[in-house]
């Protein structure tokens, strides 16, 4: 199968100048990518002159707007540059964090199954061995439950950002959910609407989040979007509902036909 230039990678990154280079550099290796796009979301530091220098395509938050927003401004960016291109078939979309550093180079399995038509998104699996958890695993779980109460699926590492999708699969799931509960959010999405999730283990690594208070803060921020995104997905049948019984009220029944 051909696959040159079927692979868009976009990345989201806030001051990580230390190691947004070398995570662009291996990303651009990857079989298929022939476009990796940075969006620097508000950084303070040099992300974004260290992305360039990499061989990245940056656009640049003026200020900090968080993951989700990242991610859709990475996405509407491809967009414009392919219609530009004339493209015949759009980009797949691979999503990595920043920090992967040179470990992003193993994130080609991640790829396949979309290729394929396997799956409509996928999701990174890290083994044991590299997965750097500083804290209790509070959010991952409360992830993970509401996850399955609500679609019956069980992930694994449901908050993973190492993600592929399809971009039928990307346009599904917009609005994205603000901030860290866009992951979460994604998933709920994309299975309510029928489409193909999996998870496929890669051997990617990226930074721990540590013990001290700004970590402690960093996981309470992800517990309150993650808890706001599942929120909004647990109330939206309900909405769906009470908006047939107004109608009911208002104009009766449905007709047949």
């Amino acid at each position: 199968m051909d696959v040159i230039g079927d692979v868009a990678v976009i990345i989201a990154a806030k001051d990580e100048a230390d190691r947004i280079g070398a995570t662009v550099g291996a990303a651009r290796e990857l079989p298929g990518v022939d476009l990796a796009i940075v969006v620097d979301d508000g950084s303070t530091d040099r992300t974004a002159a260290v992305a360039e220098a990499a061989g990245a395509r940056v656009v640049r938050h003026s200020r900090n707007r968080g993951k989700g927003a990242a991610m859709e401004t990475g996405a509407e960016s491809l967009r414009l540059l392919e219609a530009h291109e004339e493209r015949e078939h759009p980009r797949h979309l691979l999503f990595l964090d920043a920090d992967l550093g040179g470990t992003a180079k193993e994130a080609a399995p991640l790829v396949e199954p979309v290729r394929s038509g396997e799956a409509d998104m996928t999701i990174a699996n890290f083994p044991a061995t590299r997965l750097k958890l500083g804290g209790h695993g509070v959010v991952v779980r409360f992830s993970r439950d509401g996850i399955r109460r609500l679609t019956g699926w069980t992930a694994a590492q449901p908050l993973n950002g190492q993600r592929c999708l399809t971009r039928a699969a990307f346009q599904a799931a917009l609005p994205l959910a603000p901030g860290f509960g866009v992951e979460t959010a994604l998933t709920v999405d994309l299975l309510r609407a029928g489409m193909r999730v999996t998870e496929v283990e890669v051997p990617l690594e990226h930074r721990a989040t540590g013990t001290d208070l700004r970590s402690q803060l960093h996981r309470a921020r992800q517990l309150v979007d993650v808890g706001r995104a599942l929120a909004d997905r647990e109330l939206r049948p309900a909405v769906v509902r009470r908006a047939r019984r107004a109608r009911s009220v208002l104009l009766g029944p449905p007709r047949r036909r």
